[in-house]
């Protein structure tokens, strides 16, 4: 199954009221492993960043004037998206925002059904608890010290790791196969997309008795008297 993890930056938080997306990060994974594909693309909204959001993700007027217009960049995105599962943290705010650019390029707006919120998925786990990014990296022990500012492939990146706690682990190490291609597992780690780190797993050892062993069992057996199991 190949779902796509992703996370956009915006100048706000309505694109109906004018708010338009900067920045995109997605990260692809292919029954639950990343595969080391990615796309990252950021935007020129063709309007002001307002201090509050450029103090959120950095992205500044002058660092986005030179960056391309989402419509000459959609066909690349739609193809990279393809018909994957999308997944996102408060997912419908990207959606809003993914669905509203596409429209105003006249394109076909994004299904709802191809959503995943892990948001939801954490409220339904951890109720009452805080559901940020940040807190929820937190509470899975998710590595999150270089994240000085929002940034669209980065958040996409720790969501990544997020997902998979959340929708039950990477299990890894349970598959009683003895072939290469299962001892061979890589697991892939952000900023290690291209050398995936594996893991060599040992194959199970021999567990029927020696001769030796039976003989042993077989004069032991011998020596008790008047056993239960021979009885009539």
């Amino acid at each position: 199954m190949r779902e796509i993890i992703f996370d956009t930056e915006t100048t706000g938080f309505d694109p109906q009221s004018g708010d338009r997306m900067v920045e995109i990060g997605c990260i692809e994974m292919i029954d639950r492993v990343e595969t080391g594909e990615s796309f990252h693309c950021y935007y020129n909204p063709q309007r002001s960043m307002p201090k509050a959001a450029e103090e959120v993700h950095g992205l500044s007027d002058i660092f986005l004037s030179d960056k391309k217009l989402f419509a000459d960049g959609a066909e690349e995105l739609l193809e990279f998206l393809g018909e994957a599962k999308l997944v996102a943290h408060n997912a419908q705010f990207d959606f809003n925002f993914l669905n509203a650019e596409l429209v105003l390029c006249g394109k076909k707006p994004i299904s709802q059904f191809r959503m995943v919120d892990t948001l939801a998925i954490a409220k339904v786990k951890h109720p009452g608890a805080k559901l940020s990014l940040d807190a929820l990296c937190s509470r899975y022990g998710i590595d999150r010290s270089h994240r000085v500012k929002h940034g669209a492939l980065l958040d996409a990146e720790l969501l990544t790791q997020l997902y998979i706690e959340l929708t039950g682990g990477r299990q890894i190490g349970l598959s009683l196969a003895d072939d290469k291609a299962s001892s061979d597992t890589a697991v892939r780690q952000p900023g290690q997309k291209e050398a995936a780190l594996r893991r060599q797993f040992i194959a199970p050892r021999p567990h029927s008795a020696s001769a030796e062993e039976l003989a042993r069992h077989a004069t032991f057996m011998e020596g008790i008297k008047d056993p239960l199991w021979a009885d009539n």
